[in-house]
């Protein structure tokens, strides 16, 4: 695992990437020096790049988030969204979980990702009770996002009326502008805990690389998957036979700032990226 001071040293070496979104272009509210510089030298080198993000939010939600960051659609080929497979999963229930939900859903989440639901033959409710299942976008709008403890009561009601779970964003947590919060994915983690059923999409799961692949266009072997966390990006790489490359300055820079070695981090997990950098730059 060598560490690099750039990508222009590992570019060359392939014909696609896949790069993630949060942790390594932005930090929730502004994007990461060099990042946009680096995406641009990708493009001017013709090489198809796809945005692989667990936002628990349709990609047309995301596209406006990153333009309104100074993140414009033409440093990417594509966006892929977590929310965009919920949104499809439940749009077509193709898969026998999704079928066999009801109609009823409650929402866990803030009211900024309501889209990943809305325009589909849905009824919000607004407690777990009257549900059929709940849908997990992450901290909601009224609770402690940094503060798991806060949500133990609403889970406990999800629980006490047996609602099967949708977690829209595996992520545990996510740091935005320097503060650590929590995602979807811890919630859901701590309703499995307490007996729920729970259906994640998003990253590790390589479900969500195969239309990244397909749009890339380009062979697994010729592609690059670019991500700061081991859980989520570097592992759903691993799991589709693609090499990666981690960015230490993301969700494990407080772990390796206090002296981890991040090759054995790595290797604790049965990872091994092919290489390293601090930042997303070129």
């Amino acid at each position: 695992m060598r560490h690099l001071r750039g990508l222009a040293t590992l570019a060359d070496a392939y014909d696609g990437f896949i790069v993630d979104l949060w942790g390594v272009v932005h930090d929730g509210v502004r994007p990461y020096p060099g990042a946009i510089s680096c995406l641009a030298a990708l493009r001017d080198q013709g090489k198809p790049l796809v945005l692989l993000s667990n936002a628990p939010r349709r990609a047309a939600s995301a596209r406006t988030a990153l333009r309104a960051m100074g993140i414009a659609d033409d440093l990417y080929t594509d966006l892929v969204t977590s929310g965009e497979a919920v949104h499809r999963a439940l749009r077509e229930r193709a898969d026998p979980w999704f079928a066999s939900l009801g109609r009823r859903v409650f929402h866990l989440g803030p009211e900024r990702d309501r889209n990943v639901y809305t325009g589909l033959d849905l009824e919000p409710v607004p407690t777990p009770a009257g549900a059929s299942f709940v849908l997990n976008t992450g901290p909601d709008d009224e609770a402690d996002p940094t503060d798991l403890a806060a949500f133990a009561p609403v889970l406990a009601a999800c629980r006490a009326a047996s609602l099967p779970m949708i977690c829209a964003n595996p992520d545990l947590d996510v740091i935005r502008d320097g503060v650590r919060m929590l995602c979807a994915g811890a919630l859901a983690q701590q309703y499995a805990m307490l007996g729920g059923d729970v259906r994640s999409l998003g990253k590790p799961d390589p479900a969500i690389y195969g239309p990244v692949i397909d749009r890339l266009g380009v062979p697994p072997g010729r592609i690059l998957a670019i991500g700061d966390s081991l859980r989520t990006d570097i592992a759903g790489a691993a799991a589709c036979g693609i090499d990666a490359c981690w960015v230490l300055g993301g969700i494990h820079a407080d772990e390796l700032a206090a002296g981890l070695d991040p090759a054995d981090a790595a290797r604790a997990v049965g990872l091994a990226p092919v290489a390293t950098l601090s930042a997303l730059i070129w």
